[in-house]
């Protein structure tokens, strides 16, 4: 398994993972959206993805992702990161493709002068919580300092 950053003319490889990663989050197929989403994303600098990938045949297939995006503290004067996504196909999941993939992006992250990296899940991913703990990320409790509010646009 190789893992690397993908940039704008590689995004081909990651636009059908995305896609399933959407569509497991209960969000319909549409590899339209898919490629806007993830071409707009890299080709304005506001995310970093990795994918993960395998040869097959003589080719590189893309077998899982992760993206990041910046998160910025105006009074601790910082960026971190957001593990915002993480998909891997069913076919190579156990198989430690998830774990390199995180280890990836907190390289890159603290290569970076990051302080942490900060992900979310939903509630009934237990896979996911696994990994995520057994790598080392603890659950968070609110923060004592700050409410977070939010209202629908749409």
């Amino acid at each position: 398994m190789n893992i690397k950053q993908i940039h704008a003319s590689e995004a081909i490889h990651i636009i059908p993972l995305f896609d399933q990663y959407r569509v497991f989050y209960k969000q319909p197929s549409d590899i339209a959206l898919a490629q806007q989403f993830i071409e707009s994303r890299l080709n304005h600098n506001e995310s970093v993805i990795f994918g993960a990938f395998v040869e097959s045949d003589g080719a590189q297939n893309a077998i899982g992702f992760t993206q990041l995006y910046p998160k910025y503290s105006s009074m601790r004067a910082t960026k971190n990161w957001i593990l915002n996504d993480l998909f891997v196909d069913p076919a190579y999941r156990k198989k430690g493709t998830g774990a390199a993939l995180i280890a990836q992006a907190m390289d890159f992250a603290r290569g970076n002068g990051a302080t942490f990296v900060q992900l979310e899940t939903a509630t009934d991913n237990f896979a996911a919580q696994r990994l995520y703990e057994k790598i080392g990320f603890e659950k968070q409790l609110p923060d004592e300092a700050f409410l977070v509010y939010r209202i629908q646009l749409i």
